[in-house]
């Protein structure tokens, strides 16, 4: 008998279990009836449904985030570009949702991937390189999110925004753009080069220039202070001439004989009776 009152005691908290379920305030809750719908309930706490007739489909009305694998597309130039993006979306209509897909979120995912895969190549197609990457990237995605509204509207879902994460150039668009780049550098650098060789050309003209002028100066200014000197000099040896001239020519005789005889073997053939002799000989006059 205790058995019995136990498993009686069982099955009724199993059916009245059965008969209630929660919904929180982030669900919404479809009600079936042998797969049909009767109810959708999004007002949170606890609800009754009847046993074993009933059956409940519960969605979460978050916004969802479909994070798409990174896909390659050709641009307007024929270039490959790597772009990665996600979708932001919501359950909007849940009896729609779960008419259109059966209320599969993956099955959803995948529909919505097709999508904004099939608006990133038409919209990657129209654009180069530089537009994709820099120039119209809003543009690109207001369009897609335009474009996804119309072809979701069936599924009973909104989109809250798209958006591309990264865009990267392919291995081989990657080297042709470095290639680029490198040549770009090393011509700047050249035309650099060639104007600092210019500039270095002009400076040293200059600078030879200068230095001429200056030496000429210099040399111009040396001639005219040795002339000058000449001059004075000439003029104090017809001073001292003028006033002595044996003296004079005594003295003159004497510095010769010190250059003449400066070294201690230097040997001179001449005729004793010379004039540059005739201080050594008293009968020369």
């Amino acid at each position: 008998m205790k058995k019995f009152v136990l498993i009686i005691l069982a099955v009724l908290f199993f059916v009245g279990g059965s008969a209630l379920y929660t919904v929180k305030e982030t669900e919404t809750a479809i009600k079936l009836r042998l797969g049909e719908i009767i109810a959708v309930d999004s007002t949170p706490g606890l609800k009754f449904k009847t046993p074993f007739v009933n059956n409940v489909v519960k969605f979460d009305n978050r916004i969802q985030t479909l994070d798409a694998p990174a896909e390659r597309f050709l641009t307007g130039e024929k270039k490959n570009v790597i772009v990665d993006s996600y979708v932001k979306w919501r359950i909007t209509d849940a009896e729609q949702f779960y008419k259109s897909t059966g209320g599969n979120i993956a099955r959803t995912n995948n529909r919505l991937a097709q999508i904004i895969k099939t608006g990133l190549k038409s919209e990657f197609s129209k654009r180069s390189i530089t537009d994709v990457v820099s120039g119209e990237r809003s543009e690109i995605m207001a369009n897609i999110a335009k474009l996804a509204k119309q072809d979701i509207a069936e599924f009973g879902i909104e989109i809250i925004d798209v958006r591309i994460k990264r865009i990267d150039l392919s291995k081989e668009v990657s080297n042709s753009v470095y290639r680029r780049m490198q040549a770009e550098r090393h011509r700047v650098a050249k035309e650099f080069r060639s104007k600092g060789a210019e500039e270095a050309e002009i400076i040293r003209a200059a600078a030879d220039k200068k230095r001429t002028i200056i030496l000429a100066n210099a040399y111009r200014d040396s001639e005219v202070i040795r002339g000058e000197g000449d001059a004075v000099s000439a003029n104090n040896y017809a001073k001292a001439y003028n006033k002595d001239a044996k003296f004079y020519s005594f003295y003159r005789s004497l510095e010769s004989y010190k250059k003449s005889f400066s070294g201690n073997n230097d040997i001179m053939v001449l005729n004793p009776n010379t004039e540059f002799f005739k201080y050594f000989n008293p009968a020369i006059k």
